[in-house]
């Protein structure tokens, strides 16, 4: 088995486009560099730690972008934002079925500070501006820094998410919290709870990741081809299902205080089981609750 969790960004994404189609945009070789990093005198990465190109999805034409976690836990500096950016102009002047995002972020590189920021939120307005035009923007996450901060957010703009039990997905990543708002609020230590807060399967039972694979590359490749396939236009109408779904959750689970307590009012006569089922009995279970 291929695990996505343990892929490098290249690895990611020679696992999910089809062989021999991949183009890389601004490879290393061409070095470009974060100014910041080199007027710090802090490590620097040849490529900025994002790897950007096209390929082809079961044949779909894709643009692709797939951060590395390894290299500063895929935080977001200027340049590495300029070039995810610039992927999203691309798609102005290229037919592609759709934009794949391989998402593993900490969130803003807070030694760029300001330009990080600014990066992130250019990132933001480019993927709503790519919607509205029709093309759709899937993300998948489920390396080991999960997708906060910033690029929590951007995720939540895409057409699609597509999780699997190890990723994670929120805004103030588990030491953020901790930090903030002390060990007693949310101890960033204790695995579980952390995986029942923001997990890929506490995110699927939410609806904030409409789809849940396991640790396979070839179960993103799939997932992602089908989202790609289904795609939706951000409309009025889209952001209204949206907004009324985000009101039905917090006057259904607002006052809930763990995970458990939202898995247990979904159905779940035994919560604790929860992440011990596997993926695939998990994702049935989940949708005969819903359906019941």
């Amino acid at each position: 088995m291929q695990s996505y969790y343990e892929a490098t960004a290249r690895e990611r994404i020679a696992g999910i486009v089809d062989a021999g189609s991949w183009r890389e945009i601004l490879p290393p070789a061409t070095r470009t560099l974060s100014p910041h990093l080199a007027a710090l005198e802090l490590p620097a990465a040849f490529d900025d730690g994002v790897v950007i190109g096209q390929g082809t999805l079961e044949g779909l034409p894709v643009l692709v972008a797939a951060q590395e976690g390894g290299f500063m836990g895929g935080a977001v500096g200027e340049v590495h934002g300029a070039k995810i950016v610039g992927l999203f102009e691309r798609a102005k002047t290229h037919r592609v079925a759709g934009i794949v995002l391989l998402l593993e972020s900490g969130g803003v590189r807070l030694q760029e500070a300001n330009a990080g920021l600014i990066a992130v939120s250019e990132v933001i307005r480019a993927i709503c501006a790519c919607r509205v035009r029709g093309t759709p923007i899937i993300a998948a996450i489920g390396g080991k820094f999960g997708c906060f901060g910033g690029m929590g957010i951007a995720a939540g703009c895409c057409t699609s998410i597509v999780m699997s039990e190890e990723g994670r997905l929120g805004l103030s990543g588990p030491e953020v919290i901790e930090t903030a708002r002390g060990v007693e609020e949310f101890d960033s230590l204790d695995r579980a709870l952390v995986w029942r807060t923001v997990g890929g399967k506490h995110r699927f039972l939410l609806d904030d990741c409409a789809t849940l694979v396991d640790d396979r590359q070839s179960a993103f490749r799939s997932a992602l081809a089908d989202a790609l396939r289904k795609g939706e236009t951000l409309d009025v109408a889209s952001l209204e299902r949206q907004q009324r779904m985000l009101e039905e959750r917090v006057e259904r689970f607002g006052r809930c205080s763990d995970g458990e307590d939202i898995w247990r009012g979904l159905g779940f006569d035994k919560p604790a089981s929860v992440p011990l089922l596997a993926t695939d009995a998990f994702v049935a279970l989940s949708r005969r609750l819903r359906a019941a």
